[in-house]
């Protein structure tokens, strides 16, 4: 079973969230998981707000900077 660090790793190495990455960490998120995939997620949102992950959510729906 895929783990929430290995989709935002995914993301980190490759600097862009994909849609399909965005709804997989929403169907993981509602299961359990433990405190290293959540600083992992804490971490990708973090990147993504200082601009280092791009989202392609945002760049469909004309929010990206």
């Amino acid at each position: 079973m895929t783990r929430i660090r290995d989709v935002v790793q995914k993301a980190l190495a490759s600097g862009y969230l994909t849609v399909e990455a965005e709804n997989q960490l929403r169907r993981l998120l509602t299961t359990r998981y433990d405190l290293e995939d959540l600083n992992a997620f804490m971490t990708l949102q973090e990147a993504a707000m200082n601009g280092n992950v791009r989202q392609e959510s945002r760049e469909r729906c004309g929010l990206s900077s």
